[in-house]
């Protein structure tokens, strides 16, 4: 009798792996993308700034916590005093800076322009990278004058994003609030009933869109940080999901302590709809809990520049998601500079993997030693043949 199960299992099997990474790096995206609608569809509904973040690493703790300790049992080192307090500074940057930053930039502009300056990260790690000598600039090659110039067109086009908004050029109909209307109280006259929607709905109106732009800046220098702090940390503790669940630790009880402080009102500890519920769920387990199961498995397996350049794609998603869940509208201001910093990011990804191929062909250069020069007329042969056997073995990074 076959296995229940096993066809399904089997066919899984025969998909190629190239296909299952771009399978899984499109759905990382979506889920992603359904994070800023969600988030900013919690910030309307009036949920705690502070509050929400405290859930969401609660559960993000909990989904971490069995898979670090168990699969990394024998690889973990012992902690001790150092590694606690590297493991608190990264979750002061990582989590508490950077889920801050987010969600006092979200509040203000819109999940599709959050999501935009995103894009900058990658070209920020490389300046954060070069300044600290962990990354080397060359521009004598075309390598290190591709990731200059797309750093320049990053930082060009958050510039524009945050000092330019410019006017409207695409006002999409806001279905969900003509659908509310029309089951609103009669009562309700129409233009406060509109007010009413447009503060569960809306774009960010009424606030302050530059302040906005420069939180989500402070997320993605803080994001950036943390990405380039975490290497030496892991090169002495090497196992990944010990260190991040460490990380989440630690931000949750900083979290915690923030909100003890400032959130003095009660009733923000308490969800007051289905909706408030959903979204802290789906920020825990969505974007903190299965993405970082499948990004990991994605940079394993197609290398980082592989995931990387799936990030635009995650932009043109969550402005559909935004437009038709929100009725965000586009300005002129945030889609050049959108467009700049995708550019930006191609270029930096583009460099990176040039310079990954003049570091694997340096390898492949033979080193001639004085017996090489003595024998080298009895050995054409074989010194011909050895030249074409690669002396590392093929990568997938490239998919």
């Amino acid at each position: 009798m076959a296995e229940p199960g096993g066809s399904d299992k089997r066919m899984w099997c025969s998909v190629p792996e190239k296909f299952q990474l771009h399978g899984a790096m499109l759905a990382l995206q979506f889920g992603y993308a359904g994070f800023h609608v969600v988030s900013r569809f919690a910030l309307n509904m009036g949920i705690s700034k502070l509050v929400f973040p405290v859930y969401r690493n609660i559960i993000a703790l909990l989904l971490l916590l069995p898979f670090a300790y168990f699969l990394e049992k024998k690889d973990r080192p012992p902690i001790n005093l150092n590694f606690l307090v590297q493991f608190f500074c990264l979750a002061l940057i990582g989590i508490t800076a950077n889920q801050g930053f987010y969600l006092l930039g979200l509040d203000n502009t819109s999940p599709t322009f959050a999501s935009a300056i995103q894009n900058s990260v990658p070209a920020i790690t490389f300046l954060m990278a070069a300044v600290l000598r962990i990354e080397k600039v060359r521009l004598n090659r075309k390598d290190g004058i591709a990731k200059v110039a797309g750093t320049i067109f990053c930082v060009a086009g958050a510039s524009v994003i945050t000092l330019y908004k410019g006017p409207t050029i695409y006002s999409p109909t806001k279905p969900l609030q003509t659908m509310m209307m029309s089951t609103a109280l009669p009562s309700m006259s129409m233009s406060s009933f509109t007010t009413s929607a447009m503060s569960v709905l809306g774009d960010a109106k009424g606030k302050s869109w530059t302040l906005g732009c420069l939180y989500l800046i402070g997320h993605c220098l803080s994001w950036s940080a943390w990405l380039v702090l975490q290497a030496p940390v892991l090169k002495k503790y090497p196992a990944r999901l010990s260190v991040t669940s460490y990380t989440c630790f630690f931000g949750l009880i900083q979290f915690i302590i923030i909100a003890a402080i400032f959130e003095r009102d009660a009733q923000a500890w308490i969800f007051h709809s289905g909706g408030e519920a959903f979204s802290i769920l789906y920020a825990g387990v969505v974007a903190s809990g299965i993405a970082f199961a499948v990004q990991i498995w994605c940079i394993d397996r197609g290398g980082p520049v592989f995931v990387a350049v799936y990030q635009p794609v995650q932009t043109l998603v969550v402005a559909i998601m935004a437009s038709v869940a929100l009725g965000e509208e586009f300005y002129l201001g945030g889609i050049i500079g959108a467009v700049l910093i995708i550019v930006g990011l191609y270029a930096v990804l583009w460099g990176k993997s040039e310079e990954r191929k003049f570091a694997a062909a340096s390898l492949r250069v033979p080193i001639q030693t004085p017996s090489d020069n003595v024998h080298s007329n009895n050995r054409k042969s074989q010194t011909k043949t050895s030249l074409t056997q690669p002396l590392i073995p093929p990568s997938t990074e490239n998919v």
